[in-house]
């Protein structure tokens, strides 16, 4: 939980050796990786222990993970000894998630306590849904810490224009305020009715719930509640930043001074677009995160950088590989394209290979994250035919 904010406090020139270190294994200095580095992967594959020895254990293990050890044939807390090991379990499948009882995955050590329980996705079939005890917390405050005190000032206050309902990024981003001593503000966003008005072409009742959204934000905005910071997504940012200049304002004149976002629309140009028109000097940062990692910050975007996005994920609570399309054991070379696979290390959960359902390049470490990540995130191409994206 620590290495996030440990490491960030050294500072070490960033070096490589010419070496490309597809793959994965047991690192060594040989391989060309710096000090940080090789300390991250020490972090990570302790941490691994120390979640595989929770989750496979009778007294603090879940239902869900103590019987499917049963069927393994080998013991998780015998043969698990580094991150490598992982590759063991056979890929996460999605469908696990989708159903009940949801108790099958509240870890025995945590009988007793508080139970949220989230949703991802459903925008068919059974939604997935994951508990949480204190992990959305502990992923923001995480987060937080990665956000400048000259634009996010402590104190200020949000408002949260984004998917709403059974999802976790509400009382995230409540949590988030209120962890750096400010208020909430939330508007009603139903993204499932969205993508259902999308589905059936009903586009002038889409711009009408778009419309109904957008002015819940600007009511907010204009009610005298010190808001000065953001979550939304690219579209309703656009949306909002449009609206507000047809009413003679901007997104800088109505108090905002800093915003986080996140979705699939969050490409290079969208960033640039939005830099240059939009939000005339308030300060963004893209972020990648879901129900099941929590949230992985970008490296700062820059137009030296052409508006590069590159996310590296919260390690070691979570870890983002890039993978080969027909081959989900097997890391691509750095700059090569490939599959988001994801390993979750919590002790509320535990998810070994998960495949996302999107694709982007594999991104090197640096001194802030000394460890992979990933850029041109975008939903995986064999899915993206049948993959609405709604307000993202």
């Amino acid at each position: 939980m620590s290495i996030l904010i440990a490491l960030c406090t050294f500072i070490l020139p960033f070096m490589r050796a010419p070496t490309d270190r597809a793959g994965s294994g047991e690192p060594n200095p040989s391989q060309g990786l710096t000090r940080l580095e090789l300390e991250a992967h020490e972090q990570l594959d302790a941490h691994v222990r120390e979640i595989i020895a929770w989750h496979f254990s009778p007294q603090t293990g879940c239902p869900f993970w103590l019987d499917f050890a049963t069927r393994l044939g080998w013991d998780p807390r015998r043969e698990v000894h580094a991150f490598d090991d992982l590759k063991k379990f056979p890929d996460f499948q999605d469908e696990w998630l989708r159903g009940g009882p949801v108790r099958r995955w509240v870890p025995r050590g945590f009988e007793g306590r508080p139970v949220y329980v989230f949703e991802t996705g459903g925008t068919t079939g059974i939604p997935k849904t994951r508990v949480a005890i204190e992990d959305f917390r502990v992923d923001y405050e995480l987060f937080s810490r990665t956000l400048p005190d000259e634009y996010f000032p402590p104190g200020s206050n949000w408002l949260m224009l984004g998917p709403s309902g059974p999802r976790r990024l509400r009382l995230a981003v409540e949590h988030l305020a209120q962890s750096r001593g400010g208020i909430s503000f939330c508007v009603d966003l139903d993204p499932r009715w969205v993508i259902k008005l999308i589905k059936k072409g009903w586009m002038k009742e889409l711009e009408a719930y778009k419309e109904h959204v957008i002015d819940q934000a600007i009511t907010i905005l204009s009610a005298g509640h010190e808001i000065k910071f953001m979550f939304t997504t690219p579209k309703l940012l656009e949306a909002l930043a449009m609206s507000l200049q047809k009413k003679g304002s901007s997104i800088r004149q109505s108090g905002i001074t800093g915003i986080f976002s996140g979705g699939t629309e969050f490409t290079p140009q969208w960033t640039r677009y939005a830099m240059e028109e939009l939000l005339d000097g308030v300060y963004m940062t893209p972020t990648y995160g879901n129900t099941l990692m929590g949230l992985a910050p970008s490296r700062p975007v820059t137009a030296a950088q052409g508006y590069k996005i590159s996310y590296y994920a919260p390690q070691p609570r979570a870890v983002i590989q890039v993978v080969d399309f027909d081959d989900s054991s097997r890391v691509v070379p750095y700059g090569k394209t490939g599959r988001v696979k994801l390993t979750t290390l919590t002790r509320e959960f535990f998810i070994p290979g998960f495949l996302e359902r999107d694709e982007g390049e594999r991104e090197p470490p640096y001194e802030e994250y000394p460890w992979d990540g990933v850029s041109g995130v975008r939903p995986f191409h064999k899915l993206a035919a049948t993959t609405t994206v709604g307000v993202y």
